[in-house]
């Protein structure tokens, strides 16, 4: 059953280094506050999964806890490139359907594509390759073969939790469902702790006993959004894109947003670094 303890914790008891990590989130529930958790606490040498590791990895990449990443798209959304990491990628089919047979149990998931883009050579988390040509006993049609993905250890964002655990969460919901279930451990930051998760339409509900740790950080998205909760700060991506190009200004947004300041502070000082 969930444990809710407070990040720090969570982030201490189940990352370790050398493990692979999925934060998930797409557009909004972006697990930002548990990024720069981890960032705090110095993790080196993981293996960062993302369907679309925008800012946050580029941010957990800089600060030098990665050794690794698999993805199907990197980008500051709205504004453009990422700078501190330069990867080969998967697609977004190949990427969920790696997720769904993890979650599921399964060994691996077919579909077609993949033909000819050399990814057959790239390893997956056990070190095989993740990606390998397959004959339908059926029809004898050739398709794709895509390793299950069932990272260490699965961090999402989600709206609610009641105090025994069990979250819920709403609007564009990706594959944090996925994630948490493909994981061998999990930790779930939430905007609020309630008495009883109300009833909501298409609304995914993680119980208690798919969950390990859950931790009340409220805001813990931003500068992505929580639906119903916050707004995106669309500054704070825009201010992004000049301090990621330069390592000084990046080394100083260390220093403020990821040891703990106010995430708009942090990006302000680094920026006025610069001008200054």
């Amino acid at each position: 059953m969930a444990r809710i303890v407070s990040l720090a914790e969570a982030v201490a008891a189940t990352i370790h280094d050398g493990d692979s990590v999925a934060m998930e989130g797409f557009t909004h529930l972006i697990p930002f506050a548990a990024g720069h958790e981890l960032i705090r606490q110095q993790r080196r040498d993981l293996t960062l999964v993302r369907m679309t590791p925008d800012v946050i990895y580029d941010q957990i990449i800089g600060a030098g806890c990665a050794s690794r990443l698999i993805f199907s798209w990197g980008g500051n959304p709205g504004v453009g490139s990422l700078h501190r990491f330069q990867l080969e990628e998967h697609s977004h089919a190949g990427m969920a359907n790696r997720y769904a047979a993890g979650a599921a149990g399964l060994p691996f998931a077919v579909l077609r594509g993949y033909g000819g883009t050399g990814l057959e050579s790239l390893p997956g988390l056990d070190g095989q390759p993740a990606v390998r040509p397959i004959i339908c006993p059926f029809t004898g049609e050739r398709l794709t073969a895509v390793a299950a993905l069932t990272p260490d250890v699965a961090v999402i964002h989600a709206q609610q939790a009641d105090r025994a655990g069990n979250v819920q969460f709403w609007g564009i919901t990706g594959v944090q469902k996925e994630a948490v279930l493909g994981a061998r451990r999990s930790i779930v930051t939430v905007e609020e702790i309630v008495e009883v998760l109300a009833p909501r339409a298409q609304a995914v509900v993680l119980p208690s006993w798919t969950v390990d740790y859950v931790a009340h950080v409220p805001g813990g998205a931003h500068p992505s959004y929580a639906l119903g909760y916050s707004q995106r700060d669309n500054d704070y991506y825009v201010a992004w894109d000049a301090i990621s190009r330069d390592r000084e200004r990046f080394l100083s947004w260390l220093k403020t947003d990821a040891s703990g300041g106010p995430a708009a502070a942090g990006l302000a000082g680094a920026t006025a670094g610069e001008e200054g």
